[in-house]
């Protein structure tokens, strides 16, 4: 006999968790929130379809709030003020950002399922959209749950941080140069588990220190707290950077554009990725 109450109470509260949800994002008013609540009791309708019957909300709210219940956190069109380049936050349900789910299954069975943590991205010439498929790609191994670093590792021409609008400041080069600690990791609010490490200061010696063996123990000791850690590099065609950031992680994904990139290329990076130890765990054709 206890059981249907179980429900019916379960069910109350998912109810008012969702009129919470659009109270706390100003949805509604505490008045709207009263003739919800009327219609919703008159007609034996969810808080939801009351709303939207009232006409108080539209589908895309009603998304929105299904997304926090679930811990699938996405934003509105200009909302957070991102990049419009950030597709898995912004538009998560589309093909596009469904072929992103598909390559981070692939890289979960293929890579951090195995026990590995840490994989570098590059592209294979400069606007092959390394950078933007490292980025999106956090977005969506954090809506996944994993706790998901993101670390500019290009220290020529980073371009993670203007992605997430973090402006210049300390990142990973201070952290290599012993300038800074682990503060310099930024956790991005509106993302469960998502912190990025800006590349920093631009140095004049950026492949000397990646070299460094604290590069090494820095990702060792990152790995005690993500599951995650994503690298983006500088492109093969700018500099050898992306062999030192795929020895350290030990796995790469390389990034080609569609039309552009040539097959002499892709075959030549691999190659020179295999040549440190490193194992390409994949590569991706960008066609946006």
């Amino acid at each position: 006999m206890n059981a249907p109450m179980s429900v019916t109470n379960t069910a109350s509260r998912a109810e008012l968790t969702i009129g919470r949800i659009l109270l706390e994002q100003g949805k509604i008013s505490a008045q709207d929130a009263e003739r919800v609540l009327r219609l919703q009791k008159e007609k034996n309708l969810l808080f939801g379809a009351a709303a939207l019957q009232l006409g108080l909300i539209n589908g895309t709210d009603i998304e929105q709030v299904l997304a926090r219940q679930f811990e699938y956190p996405y934003l509105n069109a200009g909302e957070g003020g991102y990049s419009q380049e950030l597709v898995a936050a912004y538009n998560p349900f589309s093909p596009q950002v469904e072929s992103l789910r598909g390559l981070r299954s692939q890289l979960m069975l293929r890579w951090f399922a195995l026990g590995n943590k840490a994989l570098t991205l590059v592209g294979v010439n400069p606007g092959d959209g390394s950078s933007f498929l490292a980025a999106n790609l956090a977005v969506v191994f954090s809506q996944l749950g994993e706790r998901t670093l993101l670390i500019d590792a290009n220290l020529r021409a980073p371009s993670i941080g203007p992605l997430f609008k973090l402006g210049t400041g300390m990142g990973l080069s201070d952290l290599l140069a012993n300038r800074v600690g682990l503060d310099v990791v930024v956790r991005i609010p509106d993302f469960v588990g998502l912190s990025i490490l800006p590349a920093g200061t631009l140095p004049p010696n950026p492949a000397e220190l990646l070299s460094r063996s604290n590069l090494t123990e820095l990702l060792d000791t990152l790995a005690a707290t993500y599951d995650v850690i994503l690298l983006d590099s500088p492109a093969a065609s700018v500099a050898s950077d992306f062999q030192i950031a795929a020895a350290r992680t030990r796995g790469a994904v390389i990034a080609a554009r569609k039309n552009r990139s040539r097959l002499n290329d892709i075959s030549a990076m691999r190659n020179m990725v295999t040549a440190t130890g490193a194992a390409v765990v994949g590569a991706v054709v960008n066609d946006y």
